[in-house]
């Protein structure tokens, strides 16, 4: 299992799109984190690129990772 989450610490430009203090799952983007963005999935359920600045990353245990991929 190798799902990565972050919590948004920031969402100036993305009101709409992200939640401060929710956490989201990224998806790995080689190209994306060259240049300082992270592909979230966001407020939409889609994926799209935002500022890295706007996250912390997280580890969590593996079961709560599966259980929160099973629930979305």
């Amino acid at each position: 299992m190798n799902q990565q989450f972050v919590i948004c610490i920031k969402n100036d430009e993305y009101p709409v799109s992200l939640e401060v203090r929710k956490l989201y799952q990224i998806i790995s983007d080689s190209d994306a984190e060259s240049n300082q963005r992270l592909r979230v999935i966001d407020e939409s359920g889609d994926d799209y690129l935002y500022p890295k600045e706007y996250f912390i990353s997280v580890n969590l245990p593996n079961a709560t990772k599966q259980t929160i991929v099973e629930a979305a």
